[in-house]
């Protein structure tokens, strides 16, 4: 389901915009992280090295539990800075600053965050962007949309007033309770500047926390492209969703009217945890950076290096940075989910692509 609104006075970037830095959170031993402390610590210092060879990384997390270990990666300080901020978790995709443009400058906009419908304890995580604004670290004005539940990995921008969603997560009853359709779609009108709304209304990972988070199932690309999670074997769980997401996908159309052009990312082989469970493993859950694509891959050789070619035919300009992130996905989140890209103008301390000197 499609629906327009009028032209708005405020614009969601596209996350392949020029960033300032990305946003990540450092595991700490109050975490869910503490049984594999070591591997999540890895496997995010991992990412933040990735990232910083090209643009900034801000880490948070409570100095008492974070700063030693951050300090031990040796991370380089011009592009990596440290702020001492408690954190119930990581993942910094659904409680960091939404960025948006409008006439009067950038915004920061604070939507509350409820631990994916009350879910998981969040009172630290909520607070997150206040204190990143009144610590002094964003520059973007800050616009307080706690009355609203919303998570950045549920939404996805193309830049140019389109938004993709999934029905299953913002209409979610402990999210915003009686709110349909109608009234979150002018909501995002009014507060993202939202001219047309995409409503996925298929598929699903297992072992999926977020009720559907887009950034699990498909995103949006420059060109008129919207990237997807297939379907994978008939004898997979997520199957039969992912077929009907798919072919939902290819009834969506542009705002001039024409089909997408859709890309299929394969769908990893079964990832299990310890009890058998089966993990929301997925490749569509990558960061677009200006010049680089972040991918998470599962060491699956075969699977893992078609995602990486997928990838290359929708962004041929952009380099591929496959990173291991088997860690992340036993806590059923993957590399989109623990980063958040903070648009050019966000934030302070920031000058050609590198932290200024305290």
């Amino acid at each position: 389901m499609t629906t327009d609104l009028s032209l708005p006075s405020r614009r969601l970037p596209a996350e392949w915009e020029h960033h300032d830095c990305v946003l990540m959170a450092w595991p700490h031993a109050l975490t869910d992280w503490n049984y594999m402390l070591s591997e999540a610590r890895e496997c995010v210092a991992a990412i933040v090295r990735a990232i910083s060879e090209r643009e900034c990384v801000l880490l948070v997390g409570p100095a008492s539990l974070c700063r030693e270990s951050v300090e031990a990666c040796g991370f380089d300080p011009r592009r990596v800075r440290f702020a001492d901020i408690p954190t119930n978790d990581t993942w910094a995709r659904d409680f960091g600053p939404i960025t948006v443009e409008t006439t009067s400058g950038l915004r920061a906009v604070d939507f509350k965050f409820n631990g994916w419908g009350l879910k998981f304890a969040a009172n630290h995580d909520n607070l997150i962007t206040r204190r990143l604004a009144d610590a002094g670290i964003l520059t973007a004005r800050l616009d307080n949309r706690l009355n609203f539940v919303l998570e950045g990995g549920s939404i996805e921008s193309d830049g140019q007033g389109t938004i993709l969603t999934t029905s299953e997560c913002l209409l979610s009853p402990n999210r915003n309770g009686q709110w349909g359709r109608k009234e979150i779609t002018a909501y995002l009108a009014t507060v993202l500047g939202a001219q047309r709304v995409l409503w996925l209304d298929h598929g699903a990972l297992a072992g999926d926390d977020t009720d559907s988070h887009i950034d699990t199932l498909a995103r949006l690309a420059p060109g008129n492209t919207i990237i997807y999670t297939g379907a994978g074997s008939p004898s997979d769980p997520n199957h039969e969703g992912l077929e009907l997401m798919r072919r939902q996908l290819a009834e969506f159309v542009t705002a001039d009217g024409a089909p997408y052009n859709l890309i299929e990312l394969p769908l990893p082989d079964a990832v299990f945890d310890e009890d058998g469970l089966q993990l929301p493993a997925t490749y569509a859950n990558y960061l677009v950076g200006p010049d680089a694509i972040y991918l998470p891959v599962y060491g699956q050789e075969r699977n893992d290096r078609l995602a990486e070619m997928t990838l290359k035919v929708a962004y041929p300009d952009h380099d591929i940075v496959p990173i291991d992130c088997r860690a992340l996905v036993r806590q059923h989140g993957s590399l989109h989910c623990v980063t958040m890209q903070l648009p050019a103008g966000t934030v302070a301390g920031i000058e050609n692509g590198y932290w200024i000197s305290e």
